[in-house]
């Protein structure tokens, strides 16, 4: 993987990250906006004293409602090299962290290999995405990662089209979960995932019937990992323009995915309450 003439991620934009940003914002430098202990994600990833997460800088999705809005548009951030990268992950594990959580890694991937080489953490490495992912990447990191947490975002093209500008999201998104779904599922005794994969869909306002299409074509899954139904889109980031966005998801939008989750005979589902729906749940950046 060469992040010179940076190929990472399905934009496949060759720009010579020596000398320009790709799409995702980002140079050949390593930039986040936060790590710390993080206690509000599922309960198999948090564990007891919280997920060891790293927030990288810049997306190579970008989509309109994004929360973490001024990280993905790589605004903010710090820059780091791969050692203290490394350094990071040693100190996340020294405090007790469940695993080590690298949130929106896909443009960073050749660097975190970089730095699990440098230290390799004795707790589970999580690869936090969108879903927007290259097989031919995630084969060359995936001896390092034990748990995936994948977003899969949008069925129709021209719901992807509207909200991230990639007809393809789908395509893309639903081959890459279906490879990432061969890691084994193991949950230790405590209940915190060990490895294994877990999908994430967000319920989006005015967009049931999308969700109905994602809900179908999980459910045939030959390897069915667990999924998160989410309920908490709040309205965020970029989106004077799309009225749909600027509520939040009702409590009958919400229920009728879930009771559609049902009828399909998915008991490996989680799902939430319609209260987290909240800022409070946006972390407060350090860089």
């Amino acid at each position: 993987m060469n992040s010179q003439t940076c190929n990472l991620c399905p934009n496949k934009c060759k720009v010579n990250k020596s000398q320009n940003v790709g799409y995702c914002g980002t140079d050949d430098k390593i930039r986040i906006a936060k790590f710390y202990l993080h206690k509000f994600e599922e309960p198999l990833i948090t564990g007891t004293n919280g997920s060891g997460t790293v927030f990288f800088c810049g997306c190579s999705l970008k989509c309109v409602f994004c929360q973490n809005y001024e990280v993905s548009r790589a605004t903010r951030g710090k820059f780091i090299t791969t050692h203290e990268l490394a350094d990071i992950f040693k100190k996340l594990e020294d405090d007790g962290a469940t695993n080590i959580n690298l949130v929106n890694p896909t443009h960073y991937s050749d660097k975190i290999i970089e730095a699990l080489n440098i230290y390799k953490p004795q707790i589970p490495i999580v690869y936090n995405t969108h879903g927007y992912e290259r097989i031919e990447i995630l084969e060359k990191i995936d001896d390092y990662i034990d748990v995936y947490l994948p977003d899969i975002k949008f069925f129709s093209p021209n719901v992807s089209q509207r909200y991230c500008g990639k007809k393809d999201y789908f395509e893309v998104a639903s081959n890459a979960i279906e490879f990432m779904s061969n890691k084994k599922c193991i949950i230790d005794e405590n209940g915190v995932m060990k490895s294994g994969t877990i999908v994430r869909h967000l319920v989006l306002p005015q967009n049931v019937s999308d969700s109905k299409k994602i809900l179908d074509w999980f459910s045939t899954l030959k390897q069915k990992p667990l999924i998160n139904v989410m309920s908490q889109y709040t309205p965020f980031g970029k989106i004077e323009n799309y009225k749909e966005l600027q509520r939040k998801l009702t409590k009958r939008e919400y229920q009728n995915v879930i009771d559609y989750a049902i009828s399909l005979g998915l008991d490996n589902m989680y799902y939430q309450e319609l209260e987290s729906s909240s800022t409070d749940y946006i972390p407060k950046w350090d860089y």
